[in-house]
């Protein structure tokens, strides 16, 4: 049974993977979108971004690195709604094999894609003049490897009761955006004091509870010099960022909750599950 388990998940995962990439279309989007975006902020902003040590589109980096896991690890699960429709779903629900290897093949497949194209945009950013060592790609990459298996089985849980895909884009998109604006990613997070007002304090930990807050923060203690982040910590608006040993830990236990809400909802029969 294990054994049959295990080659449950490594074909489904394999079978996310092809279907991905022979989709070239799908392909351009997904890593097209946030490029375009980093290209044409990074300019565009460039001069009214006010943080010393740093232009934005070197601020920006992390963000778009979280922007590309975000997209494509949750649509990535858009598949669920098409093979129930196929069939093929259910073909997979009567196989003799737990649960928990469908929903491990699908997140890990959604979550390989993500990995590459974030790493290929990484790639892209040593291209355009970003310094980056070899140690501290290795920890980025095991980071962002965390955050794409998290975010993936936060797609599966959301597609999984779903059988529309129209209905899965409008809930993503209400979803996706406020995680990523309420991120760090495209504005810093002030920090809350005695003068902040209340929206400014409602925005503070609105953005201190969204989990890929830690997963931009610890891409950017990981991938930024510890003087230029010293500077973001004193300059004069008063900014939050939380260590790096806290974003890994918050991220870990966002993956861990997802991936076990996740096998949890898999668990529980549909109807169209045919059993």
């Amino acid at each position: 049974m294990a054994n049959h388990a295990w080659y449950a998940v490594r074909s489904l995962a394999w079978r996310e993977v092809i279907r991905f990439f022979r989709q070239r279309n799908r392909v351009a989007g997904a890593m097209g979108q946030p490029l375009l975006f980093w290209l044409l902020f990074s300019v565009g902003l460039n001069r009214s971004f006010q943080l010393p040590g740093q232009d934005f589109g070197h601020y920006y980096l992390p963000g778009t690195l979280v922007l590309i896991l975000l997209f494509t690890a949750i649509f990535a699960t858009i598949s669920i709604i098409e093979d129930r429709k196929e069939g093929f779903l259910q073909a997979v629900l009567v196989a003799p094999v737990p649960r928990w290897a469908p929903v491990l093949g699908k997140v890990l497949g959604g979550s390989v894609i993500a990995l590459v194209q974030g790493l290929f945009f990484l790639t892209l950013a040593l291209a355009f003049g970003e310094r980056i060592s070899f140690i501290v790609a290795l920890e980025a990459t095991l980071l962002m490897t965390i955050v794409a298996i998290g975010l993936t089985s936060l797609g599966f849980v959301i597609a999984w009761r779903l059988d529309s895909t129209q209905g899965f884009h409008a809930i993503m998109s209400l979803l996706l955006m406020p995680m990523w604006l309420l991120s760090g990613a495209f504005f810093p997070i002030p920090a809350v004091d005695a003068q902040a007002t209340w929206g400014e304090t409602i925005m503070h930990y609105l953005m201190r509870c969204n989990p890929t807050s830690y997963a931009v923060a610890g891409l950017r203690r990981l991938l930024f010099d510890a003087r230029i982040i010293d500077q973001m910590l004193t300059t004069e608006q008063g900014l939050w960022l939380p260590a790096l040993g806290s974003s890994v830990l918050v991220c870990i236990a966002f993956t861990v909750l997802m991936f076990g809400l996740a096998c949890r909802v898999a668990a529980r029969h549909t109807s169209g599950d045919l059993l």
